[in-house]
């Protein structure tokens, strides 16, 4: 049940709302940051009491005490290690989050979004969980963008004016593990780009070509594959047609073991790529070698057991 929080105060919040920020790392100094240069009043807290500093010489209000940070604002944003650094912070403050919208930019899972909302709304705060799609230099810039989800709608429409000062806002959805699973999903996304680079790089380089050389090819490279391949993979999981004329499995299952020697003679491991050869190995056994590569999409929920939400957020916590 969505918390019963979106009091009068909070539906005529004005233009620059007072907020509350839970974290100083580097990407909480660069949330209070922004926040700041859009004139909200900002109160910070941290652990490590430095760390205030540099943003109280920008404006903000450093508060001695978690509890006399949660008090300062009807909005608490939080963005800590884990969320377990969240739970251990926040239960012992939960009287006075009573009625305040808290809103937890703490990297972690679809599974752990749902325990905090639950958490939450038994305590009267309006929950939201987000996933912030921005290394800190980009918040409070164009390009920059956080994914938001919870039961409290409400709550994220009367606050949202002011959490567009972060970045850009995007709502996926009504449930609170949702933000954690688009944050996570667009996360693999990149990490499979960034280990396709790093192999890319360790190869060329075994032959002593400076990495400044090659990188305008492999940008190029990149950039021309996923503008194709991320829509075409997306149509073709979604209409479950499979069938390529571009680059079938059993193409690909001939071809590795060639990247894979490469790499041996060139003195280069094969750790990132090596897992690859058995999923196309089973793709082939299982009679998909004349379909493209949107295929190992389905291999890989056949794996994991992967058929709904509840799964995929379970699949999180244990991987």
């Amino acid at each position: 049940m969505p918390a019963q929080n979106s009091q009068n105060a909070q539906n005529a919040l004005p233009a620059q709302s007072p907020v509350t920020l839970l974290g100083l790392g580097l990407m909480g100094s660069a949330l209070a940051s922004a926040l700041l240069k859009a004139g909200h009043p900002t109160t910070v807290w941290n652990r490590t009491a430095a760390k205030t500093g540099p943003l109280v010489a920008q404006g903000a209000t450093p508060a001695a005490t978690a509890k006399d940070a949660v008090r300062a604002a009807p909005l608490v944003i939080v963005c800590l290690t884990t969320n377990d650094d969240v739970r251990g912070l926040l239960e012992p403050e939960a009287a006075h989050l009573k009625g305040r919208t808290l809103v937890n930019l703490t990297n972690g899972t679809p599974v752990q979004a749902r325990e905090l909302a639950d958490w939450a709304a038994a305590h009267g705060i309006a929950y939201i969980d987000g996933g912030i799609m921005a290394v800190p230099q980009m918040i409070g810039a164009p390009g920059a963008y956080i994914l938001y989800s919870g039961t409290d709608e409400a709550a994220y429409a009367t606050h949202r004016p002011t959490l567009e000062a972060l970045a850009a806002t995007k709502w996926v959805g009504g449930d609170p593990g949702d933000a954690a699973l688009y944050d996570l999903s667009l996360l693999t996304g990149m990490y499979g780009m960034v280990m396709g680079v790093v192999q890319a790089y360790a190869l060329i380089g075994s032959a002593g070509v400076p990495a400044r050389a090659f990188a305008p090819l492999l940008r190029e490279w990149v950039n021309a594959m996923t503008d194709g391949l991320v829509p075409g993979m997306a149509e073709a999981l979604d209409s479950g047609q499979h069938l390529t004329d571009v680059s079938s499995l059993g193409i690909n299952q001939a071809a590795l073991p060639n990247f894979l020697t490469a790499y041996a003679q060139a003195g280069v491991s094969d750790e990132l790529f090596r897992p690859l050869q058995g999923l196309l190995d089973r793709a082939i056994a299982e009679g998909h070698a004349a379909d493209g590569l949107s295929r190992l999409t389905t291999l890989l929920k056949q794996a994991q057991g992967v058929g709904s939400k509840q799964d995929q957020g379970a699949a999180s916590t244990q991987g």
